[in-house]
């Protein structure tokens, strides 16, 4: 039987000081010219937690808003409002000191450093937290005082924590040689587990499920750990769930530019459906690097820097129990190596051509999940709309194939597609952030099949001049049972066994 989801959780960390500091476009900047008009400006355009809060589409992102309300809001998004909600349906929005805390949490070397006052403020802020216990707030016990962490930074080339504006911390280089182990790297990683972990530990909230019963985990973000001699040797995953006390889990990374989550689902569903294992998790982390990614766009044209958050997910796929939606992964669609490039192949690879084999059109799909980018972000950097480029090739395939009418493709769009709202955060947006609501839709009868689809530009890693993706069904549940034998049949069917055999040997020796 096919492996079901049994939930998703979604977790975002307003972090505007990272949007300065550790975002690749500023830091780039900063090095390139340091006194820019860009870097003196930005400080001006970052919204504050609670305008990140009240942002129509982060409230879709952490389940307080469906997709279908957020399309009745006139965009841009950017300057409307929303109720200022934390805590949602899927996970939540957490203000960036109390991120900065859980990156300590997180360390077990030993590498972040906070001063004491912030540590102490911090630590009773995330005394509160609903899903955290009293092993982070021993971590944040350390004394370090303000003079110790300058030492840190202007002597060890530690990298700064800022917090408003202000040096709260530092994360120590793991190294001083080793260059994958300098300081900006570990506080990159450490950002994307300690997001991971939140979105573990809400999933885990979410579905009730017994820690002990996740028996693997596969972490699907675009970071890599590791040392000079294994750059990305991993593991996140396991990683992860060491923070989230998943004692009985092992886990390993899948990487795949943006398509890393969609492929990280079909293992997990093959993994569930054969039998290896009955519980995994899929999770990624967020990206420091592509805070404030389009910053230079946005200020133009003289917008908030919108990219202010770092994004994660988590997703348990499970045993078939008769009820909850099932991965169908007889469905695959896949780019592969002789695929091409042109968007007509690609978009065929992965929708007409899977669909097409198990004898369903394209309009048998009810929801498509593509690249669910906000357009408050991709349209003033001019990459358009990007949800709504993909599902008019979508609905352009289905009049080629005649299964519509070309007048038919803008309903086509609306009724099989959605207004995106998941932050560009490479990964983060492929597809994955419809699965906690298609579960919903799903399990409500207002739809029965949706579709997944990742794509990733492998290129960028200069290994390869392809591009990638990949997609997947889920499906409403067949209810169906496997037969299961009893103990007494077994032991029936061996005692039949038995008397043919003793039969057939007594005929033997009467010869």
């Amino acid at each position: 039987m096919y492996s079901v989801l049994k939930g998703s959780s979604y977790f975002l960390a307003h972090t505007p000081d990272m949007v300065v500091h550790n975002g690749t476009t500023q830091t780039l900047q900063r090095k390139i010219d340091p006194d820019s008009e860009y870097l003196k400006s930005i400080t001006k355009h970052l919204r504050d937690y609670e305008a990140c809060v009240s942002y129509p589409p982060n409230q879709v992102y952490i389940g307080n808003m469906t997709p279908e309300e957020l399309e009745t809001i006139e965009t841009p998004w950017y300057n409307k409002k929303t109720d200022e909600k934390r805590q949602g349906t899927f996970g939540e929005i957490m203000p960036e000191d109390e991120f900065i805390g859980m990156m300590k949490y997180v360390d077990v070397f030993d590498l972040v450093k906070l001063a004491d006052d912030f540590s102490k403020a911090v630590k009773n802020k995330l005394a509160k937290h609903p899903l955290l216990d009293e092993k982070i707030l021993e971590k944040l016990a350390e004394e370090v005082s303000f003079e110790e962490i300058s030492g840190f930074i202007e002597n060890e080339k530690a990298e700064p924590i800022y917090f408003n504006g202000e040096i709260v911390g530092c994360v120590k280089a793991a190294h001083n040689l080793d260059d994958t182990l300098f300081a900006h790297v570990i506080f990159e990683n450490l950002v994307s587990k300690a997001s991971c972990t939140m979105a573990i530990l809400h999933l885990l909230q979410q579905t009730g499920i017994n820690k002990t019963d996740i028996e693997y985990v596969l972490e699907c973000s675009e970071e890599a750990c590791g040392d000079m001699n294994q750059r990305g040797g991993g593991n996140f995953a396991k990683a992860a769930a060491e923070m989230a006390g998943l004692e009985n889990a092992t886990g390993s990374d899948v990487r795949g530019f943006c398509a890393g989550p969609t492929h990280a689902l079909i293992q997990a569903a093959s993994l569930v459906k054969s039998g290896v294992f009955k519980n995994v998790i899929v999770c990624a982390g967020g990206s420091t690097a592509k805070l404030g990614m389009n910053g230079k766009d946005h200020l133009s044209k003289d917008i908030p820097i919108l990219e202010d958050c770092v994004a994660s997910f988590a997703v348990l796929i499970s045993e078939n129990d008769g009820v909850s939606p099932e991965l169908n992964i007889d469905i695959v669609g896949r780019h592969t190596v002789g695929t091409g490039a042109s968007p007509q192949k690609v978009i065929s690879s992965l929708t007409s051509i899977p669909l097409e084999k198990a004898g369903l059109k394209l309009t048998d799909i009810d929801k498509y999940s593509v690249e669910m980018q906000n357009p408050d972000i991709t349209k003033p950097a001019g990459a358009g709309n990007v949800p709504e480029a993909n599902y008019k090739m979508i609905g352009a395939l289905a009049v080629m194939k005649g299964q519509i009418q070309k007048a038919d493709l803008p309903d086509f769009v609306k009724q099989h597609g959605m207004v995106g709202w998941a932050p560009t955060q490479g990964h983060i947006p492929s597809g994955i952030p419809y699965l906690g609501f298609a579960q919903k839709d799903i399990l409500s009868g207002e739809i029965n099949r949706a579709m997944f689809v990742g794509k990733g530009s492998l290129f960028l890693g200069r290994m390869t001049n392809l591009f990638d993706g990949i997609s997947f069904v889920m499906q409403k549940n067949s209810g169906k049972q496997e037969e299961s034998v009893s103990e007494a049949q077994i032991k029936q069917m061996i005692g039949e066994s038995l008397r043919d055999f003793a039969n057939h040997l007594a005929g033997k020796l009467e010869e």
